[in-house]
């Protein structure tokens, strides 16, 4: 399979994503959208798109997020399988007729996710738990159009994940990809957003909470796999 990864930043890459590519005999090739054109959707398989620091609605600070946005609609258009997390996600909601905007409140660490009765019966989320833990670090949201319901929420956030197209489309807030070199880049760039040692609260967690939970880490890699391996198998 033919996998093409949209990166916005050079700190949040596919991650685990690409191992697992590896693991499985999948080409993986990276492309930056402020930097290089959109490659044909019949040239590849799978569309993952990663998060980064911008917001999805930010097209007047950012141009390129208005081709970028086009760019996953005729992909999805085309049939192609797309995989998008956290602002990739939001991207994806927007290219379906949804919108992002900025939340009420940030959530940074590791936070309960549990599946809505959609994401339970959808073809690529069931195959996840009803419910676990997952890496959180995003201050925006989305809402997704009047067709299409959340598959997976939090306590803070309504909207985690969601599928469609019969399991080909997944987007999710949180974050199963993260590596620990990935986490001491976001603390060591982003460390403002984390709240002071001994002072997490129930949505934004210190760093030593954030780095200190390697469990949490190896099993959000497990279900990245389990994901990825039910998107690869839908036809």
């Amino acid at each position: 399979m033919r996998i093409v990864c949209l990166q916005h930043a050079e700190y949040e890459g596919p991650d685990k994503i690409e191992d697992w590519a590896s693991e499985r005999g999948h080409s993986l090739v990276t492309v930056v959208p402020l930097f290089e054109s959109f490659p044909d959707p019949e040239e590849f398989d799978f569309l993952v798109v990663m998060g980064g620091p911008m917001g999805a609605y930010d097209d007047a600070t950012y141009p390129w997020l208005k081709a970028e946005k086009r760019f996953i609609t005729r992909t999805m258009a085309a049939g192609r399988k797309v995989f998008g997390v956290c602002l990739g996600s939001q991207l994806v909601a927007e290219a379906l007729g949804g919108s992002a905007h900025p939340h009420t409140q940030r959530e940074v660490g590791w936070i309960e996710i549990r599946l809505t009765a959609t994401g339970k019966y959808g073809r690529a989320l069931a195959v996840l738990p009803e419910t676990f833990i997952a890496g959180e670090w995003h201050g925006d949201t989305y809402e997704l159009p009047d067709d299409i319901r959340t598959g997976a929420v939090s306590d803070t956030c309504e909207n985690q994940a969601f599928e469609t197209a019969g399991g080909r489309v997944v987007g999710v807030q949180f974050h199963l990809e993260w590596t620990p070199d990935t986490l001491v880049e976001l603390v060591e760039r982003h460390g403002d957003w984390l709240a002071a040692a001994g002072e997490g609260s129930a949505t934004v967690a210190s760093a030593t909470e954030l780095l200190g939970n390697l469990t949490a880490l190896a099993h959000g890699h497990e279900l990245l796999y389990d994901l990825l391996d039910r998107m690869a198998a839908v036809a």
